[in-house]
């Protein structure tokens, strides 16, 4: 038994349970079963490619969601798609997803620490563009991003998002179809990766003119403005001081009364 527990142990991967080849579960079925049994995970391949899990049998009804949302994970989480079957897919589930480089990321429910802060950042943001042509909209709020010289647009939800070009780029189902001039991003743990890199080589491929990234866990703001779909300018606010935007004068976050008396 300590040798089963040994072996399922070290093969485990945390996303998605241990991971073996279709003919190593026919040799081993019984070792396997007994991961199972532990509560892990086994995914099987074949020829390379996943094709079926083997999952703990659940009957409690928490259990059973938790398992539910594991299996969604694996069942799009990283997979690999052209943006016509993304929409096709988008369009048949009631998950919130994101496409970027092909690849499908499921959205997780944001933090409440990440609510109070897209709050506040959208009185600002709304107060500064009441009575002006350009709109503010929250996320979730699908934009599909046409990157240079790349076939398939990238569908993100940026948290915060500033729309000058909504005239003739608005379709008949309300979706909007042109390119943000400024976007925003608060991070989380989960995203953080995502956000300062993939999302900012998309934003600035696309023609996006700026890009905030709000850095919850330095509680700092990093302003990215992008000229000739390449970085022109770049700049890190600290507590103390005053985040002002370069497109739009006069757009500006206090950065310690941001991030202070936060739940």
């Amino acid at each position: 038994m300590l040798f089963i527990e040994v072996i399922c142990v070290k093969s485990i991967n945390y996303k998605e349970g241990i991971v073996i080849t279709a003919t190593e579960l026919k040799k081993n079925l019984g070792k396997y079963m007994k991961c199972v049994e532990q509560q892990t995970d086994v995914v099987i391949t074949k020829n390379g490619r996943k094709f079926a899990r083997l999952t703990p049998y659940v009957t409690d009804i928490e259990q059973y969601f938790t398992v539910r949302e594991n299996a969604l994970d694996y069942q799009y989480g990283g997979k690999k798609v052209s943006y016509e079957e993304f929409m096709e897919i988008y369009e048949k589930s009631t998950l919130r997803m994101e496409l970027i480089n092909g690849e499908i990321h499921l959205l997780a429910s944001p933090s409440i620490h990440h609510q109070e802060i897209l709050g506040r950042l959208h009185l600002i943001y709304n107060e500064y563009f009441t009575g002006k042509k350009c709109r503010v909209f929250l996320a979730p709020f699908d934009v599909h991003f046409k990157k240079k010289e790349i076939k398939d647009p990238d569908v993100m939800q940026p948290d915060i998002l500033v729309a000058c070009d909504l005239e003739n780029n608005v379709t008949e189902k309300g979706r909007y179809m042109g390119t943000p001039t400024l976007v925003l991003e608060i991070l989380s743990e989960s995203t953080r990766s995502k956000d300062m890199i993939d999302k900012l080589n998309t934003y600035m491929l696309s023609g996006v003119k700026e890009y905030w990234i709000i850095d919850t866990k330095n509680e700092n703001i990093l302003i990215y403005n992008f000229e000739d779909y390449e970085i022109d300018r770049f700049k890190s606010f600290e507590k103390g001081q005053i985040a002002s935007s370069i497109v739009f004068k006069g757009l500006s976050v206090q950065v310690e009364e941001l991030f202070s008396d936060l739940i």
